[in-house]
């Protein structure tokens, strides 16, 4: 992602900030299915330290885990999301950050929930991403990948009646099992699911549980 597009997708999520909060916020409460996964995670990683919700948004997904007993912060590109995702969520931990390069300590983590974050990731650079992720988790710590199945980029220029340039990618899931294992990760489980109707984007959706393994090393040669 160059710096262009950087500054398009951080200012285009900062025009629909209020809108999106508005429609997304309570979303989780219409996917029983996210739901579950989000209990399941939030029950491995309990009392195992930090957990992030990686391009929270207004951070729906971080308060669920705090809610959940987690000590949850939460990440975004957009300085309009960060600052509704601490109005409605008053006490918790939010700050702005690029998931390419984060200003976080090496193992300060013990979890990370991506939900719809390595979407706007460029596939050249998803490795890079997601090798960033794997540095801030601590051995044994896991991410929970969420991102559309399929093969296209969607490019969107008008959102909710703003202008805006931002991409979308989506994701085979064997795609981005490859990614994830490139970049020194082990696949606990994947799983897709059909879109729910009226609640969210037509489009099927894949879930991915990683592990960072303990004391193991990275394949930096790239994918074959």
């Amino acid at each position: 992602m160059d710096d262009q597009q950087r500054i398009d997708l951080q200012s285009s999520y900062d025009r629909v900030a209020a809108e999106y909060a508005r429609r997304i916020f309570d979303e989780l409460a219409d996917k029983p299915f996210d739901r579950e996964l989000l209990d399941r995670f939030a029950a491995r990683l309990k009392d195992a330290g930090i957990v992030c919700d990686m391009g929270c948004g207004p951070g729906q997904i971080a308060r669920y885990l705090h809610e959940r007993g987690m000590t949850a912060l939460g990440v975004d590109l957009s300085p309009g999301m960060i600052e509704h995702a601490r109005r409605l969520n008053p006490g918790l931990d939010f700050q702005t950050g690029d998931m390419l390069a984060l200003n976080v300590a090496d193992e300060a983590w013990a979890g990370i929930a991506a939900f719809y974050s390595i979407i706007h990731i460029p596939r050249d650079e998803v490795l890079t991403a997601l090798r960033e992720l794997r540095r801030v988790l601590c051995g044994g710590g896991l991410l929970l990948l969420a991102f559309h199945l399929g093969d296209e980029t969607l490019h969107v220029d008008e959102w909710w009646g703003h202008t805006v340039s931002a991409n979308f990618e989506f994701f085979r899931l064997d795609e981005m099992e490859h990614y994830l294992r490139a970049a020194g990760f082990e696949i606990e489980s994947s799983i897709e699911r059909a879109p729910y109707l009226d609640v969210e984007h037509q489009s099927r959706r894949g879930y991915i549980l990683a592990r960072k393994p303990i004391n193991s090393k990275v394949d930096n040669t790239g994918l074959s």
